[in-house]
């Protein structure tokens, strides 16, 4: 069993969000989340850059091929152990969904936010139901330890919980001020942490 990996960049497949890993001469190919990958690309790491996965290792008598999914962290791995119980989403399917960070999806299960669970690849009205019937309750522990070790994504958390309630009470509906909400942070990463300019290209967009 691996449980974590510590070696140089050989190749990152950003498309198929893939990093081939060096490891003292060993080839390793971990498939990561796409939030871990948004992460790496982000933090500008290239070729030849060293790094620390936590891994995940799936492997089973009608998939023997091994899967190694790679993670930032051992929150993020035990996140997707939680979410690969949910009756339903295996691990090929929770890698490909996870597209927003575990601080985000935690905190709509909790909220039994179905708008943002459903804009999860591969995670429909059932899954998403399901998820929060598993795992509603079970996961405020991780959003606490989340918010300590990343006061950046809880003060993110915060701005747009406080920019959902001012465009709800403009007149938006909660579904659509969200998925403008995530349109506009994807776009522009920074404005997740400035509520008053979140909301002003909230609107420029809208206006389009």
């Amino acid at each position: 069993m691996i449980s974590f990996l510590t070696g140089k960049i050989r190749n990152i497949q950003s498309e198929s969000s893939i990093i081939e890993l060096d490891v003292s001469g060993v080839g390793y190919e971990i498939v990561l989340p796409v939030f871990v990958m948004d992460s790496i690309s982000d933090s500008s790491l290239t070729k030849g850059s060293e790094l620390t996965f936590e891994i995940y290792y799936h492997s089973t008598e009608r998939s023997p091929k091994p899967l190694l999914v790679g993670f930032s962290n051992k929150l993020e791995k035990l996140f997707f152990q939680k979410i690969i119980q949910v009756e339903g989403v295996g691990p090929l399917k929770a890698v490909s969904s996870l597209i927003f960070p575990v601080a985000v999806i935690s905190q709509a299960i909790e909220n039994e936010d179905l708008t943002v669970l459903n804009q999860m690849p591969g995670i429909g009205a059932r899954a998403a139901q399901k998820m929060i019937a598993t795992l509603k309750g079970k996961l405020m522990e991780i959003i606490g330890e989340v918010q300590s070790i990343d006061p950046v994504g809880g003060k993110d958390l915060k701005i747009r919980d406080q920019a959902l309630e001012i465009l709800k009470g403009l007149g938006f509906k909660e579904s659509d001020a969200i998925i403008k909400m995530n349109e506009v942070v994807s776009e522009k990463p920074e404005l997740s942490e400035n509520l008053e300019e979140l909301i002003r290209e909230i609107f420029k967009a809208d206006t389009v």
